[in-house]
């Protein structure tokens, strides 16, 4: 009898783990553990949402907790209150989940229509980029879509926020804002996603000749992202738009800078920081100093 039960005890756990694996559920049975097991296998995002409360309270995976109940909570349309969970609760997370809470948080912002809280957060983000202090000062971070794991580097990341902090300005209709950062995400790291956007913000702004010459790099090619489907659907799209104004001049670029230009100056200045010779920040930091000219608005 006592062999038996011995005999038994390693296929069932073997079971459970093959089970986990499955639903890819974490290991135990702690607050946290029932909190995803809810989400995950029976589809009750309002219990998990109660669940991942109690992993918080009880300290449990807290940095997990937090993040994950923020998602669900913006799932259920509950965006606000993810808001002030995050705001109340980050200081008990780890240092190391700080940049993961602020995506999150710039996803909710955006979700709530938030779009001041939004673009400071953004370009907080790209301070710490330029001080050295992203991704925990390594070159590249791994990240995570739809269940697979991929490389980024902080050419790319910089490059992704600016594309993101411009297209926040343009909701708020501040395309001489938007045009600026653009310009530097595409000076940094190309490509046909951000080449459309900026083609829509020269079209917003009845500037048509440049809007032309920026779709026409993606109509023959020459960026990258340009044989995208996606992307050449919505440049021939765009097309289709400045065919009214062929023969309509466009209007002049803003005389007087915004008051975002400040903001450009100050990305600027953090650039202008980083010296070859003494620089401690790291080599990608050193390789952005030779955009440093083209980077100027």
């Amino acid at each position: 009898m006592k062999n038996n039960c011995n005999s038994s005890s390693p296929r069932k756990t073997e079971k459970q783990d093959e089970y986990h694996v499955v639903h890819k559920l974490p290991s135990g049975d702690s607050p946290y553990v029932r909190a995803k097991y809810v989400q995950l296998v029976e589809k009750d995002n309002e219990a998990a949402i109660v669940l991942f409360w109690k992993a918080i309270n009880a300290r449990d995976r807290v940095d997990s907790a937090l993040k994950d109940m923020a998602v669900v909570m913006k799932q259920q349309d509950r965006a606000e209150e993810a808001i002030e969970a995050i705001k109340s609760f980050r200081d008990l997370c780890s240092k190391q989940a700080q940049e993961s809470l602020d995506n999150v948080l710039i996803d909710l912002y955006k979700k709530c229509g938030k779009l001041g809280e939004q673009i400071e957060l953004l370009r907080q983000k790209l301070r710490m980029i330029y001080q050295g202090e992203a991704f925990n000062g390594k070159a590249t971070k791994t990240a995570r879509s739809h269940g697979r794991k991929f490389q980024v580097t902080i050419k790319k990341e910089t490059s992704r926020i600016l594309g993101n902090l411009a297209w926040a300005y343009m909701q708020q209709t501040n395309y001489a804002a938007a045009e600026a950062v653009y310009h530097k995400a595409q000076q940094i790291d190309p490509d046909a996603n951000k080449a459309c956007n900026l083609c829509l913000c020269f079209l917003k702004q009845q500037r048509y000749v440049e809007a032309k010459f920026v779709l026409e790099e993606v109509l023959q090619g020459k960026l990258p992202g340009s044989d995208d489907p996606k992307s050449r659907n919505r440049a021939e799209e765009l097309l289709k738009k400045l065919e009214p104004h062929k023969s309509v001049s466009s209007a002049s670029p803003p005389l007087h800078p915004s008051l975002e230009d400040a903001f450009v100056a100050e990305l600027d200045w953090l650039i202008n920081q980083w010296t070859p010779v003494r620089s401690k920040r790291l080599p990608i930091f050193e390789e952005i100093i030779s955009y440093r000219n083209q980077l100027a608005c």
